[in-house]
């Protein structure tokens, strides 16, 4: 059976028969334009009916940008939620370099991670890299501030910390691991120019770096006894 299309005039038929329809949808009202015979001149009615549809869009719009960034913040916190059980559970110090690289460019698409220790006292990993602490002078900088650096780091630095990688990094985040003393460096790289830049936030990247060095402190003070 077909479905029956209204005309033009038996809606305003039904309208003038029903003259209390908008009493009882009034929100009707916010999506129909009624013109007022004023003239030439814009009537007191008609400009508040627009300032009214203008300020009910804004408020749209504001809520709709509201419910983006709560799901937005939903995902990153389920993002790091992931990366801080996997880094808790590790159990080596190679097990949270692989956990932090799995972490960073699976779920916040990164392209390379370089987790970098310093220790005078030699240690059996494979996933990442240890130096004496007397052979950081190239990245002293980095090390010295105790906060993390983002953006494009001197050459020199970008290929110390990035080896073989540094050719394809075009932009990069440093973040230095302390716990007491400065433990190490955790570098993350990517392949895209912006994607860190010296203009951006770094509360997350200390929340990184604060949860990393716990988890490394603990687990290196274990295998510093297991060997002493």
């Amino acid at each position: 059976m077909s479905e029956q299309v209204l005309t033009e005039q038996q809606v305003a038929d039904y309208l003038a028969e029903t003259p209390d329809f908008f009493t009882r949808h009034q929100k009707l009202l916010e999506k129909l334009y009624v013109p007022h015979n004023s003239g030439s001149a814009v009537s007191l009615v008609e400009r508040q009916t627009t300032v009214l549809r203008e300020k009910n869009q804004q408020l749209y719009t504001h809520l709709s940008d509201l419910i983006e960034i709560a799901r937005h913040n939903d995902t990153q916190f389920e993002k790091t939620k992931r990366m801080v059980l996997a880094m808790l559970e590790s159990a080596t110090l190679d097990d949270v370099a692989v956990a932090t690289d799995e972490s960073l460019c699976r779920d916040f698409h990164s392209d390379h991670t370089q987790l970098l220790l310093f220790s005078d006292k030699p240690l059996n990993v494979n996933n990442l890299r240890m130096m004496g602490r007397g052979e950081c002078g190239l990245i002293e900088s980095l090390v010295a501030t105790n906060l993390p650096t983002c953006g494009q780091l001197p050459e020199a630095q970008h290929r110390f910390l990035f080896l073989d990688e540094a050719v394809r990094i075009q932009s990069a985040a440093v973040v230095p691991l302390v716990k007491g003393e400065t433990l190490g460096l955790l570098a993350i790289g990517s392949y895209d120019p912006n994607y860190f830049q010296s203009s951006q936030g770094t509360l997350f990247l200390s929340y990184v770096g604060e949860v990393l060095s716990r988890v490394i402190s603990g687990i290196w003070r274990d295998e510093l006894i297991s060997h002493s």
